[in-house]
């Protein structure tokens, strides 16, 4: 008799790793230079973090930068803090942002990571209608 197969499915097929996930995520900002640059331009605050933006002037597609410094707490706060922002930046971000942009997320402390989340997506999308008005 053949085994039964496992009862749960994996989340993610083994063969792709996360590809999927990988595809949904905007192109991140890695280097300084391009943060830096991103903090000379535009900002919009909300109660939930502050929202840096920037054309590039080019055509190519929006990336996005997240930044999370000590003043939000221990190592644990600041992975939270950025994971909440990462997550609200995949949901919201491909629906306000414009192309040839450079958007920084950067956490607030006591804010960021324990503002309702329907809250920061709310933030997110205010700030981007600000940010491009």
């Amino acid at each position: 008799m053949p085994p039964l197969p496992h009862p749960v499915a994996p989340l993610w097929p083994k063969d792709d790793g996360g590809a999927a996930f990988r595809m949904a995520m905007p192109p991140v900002i890695a280097k300084r230079a391009d943060f830096l640059a991103a903090s000379r331009a535009l900002r919009q605050g909300t109660p939930g973090f502050l929202l840096q933006a920037r054309d590039r002037g080019d055509s190519g597609p929006f990336r996005v930068g997240f930044t999370c410094s000590k003043k939000i707490g221990n190592a644990v706060m600041r992975n939270r803090a950025k994971r909440r922002l990462r997550e609200a930046a995949r949901l919201h971000l491909p629906q306000g942002a414009r192309q040839g942009w450079d958007y920084v997320l950067v956490g607030r402390p006591e804010a960021t990571a324990t503002r309702p989340f329907a809250d920061l997506c709310r933030d997110l999308t205010a700030a981007l209608r600000k940010i491009h008005s």
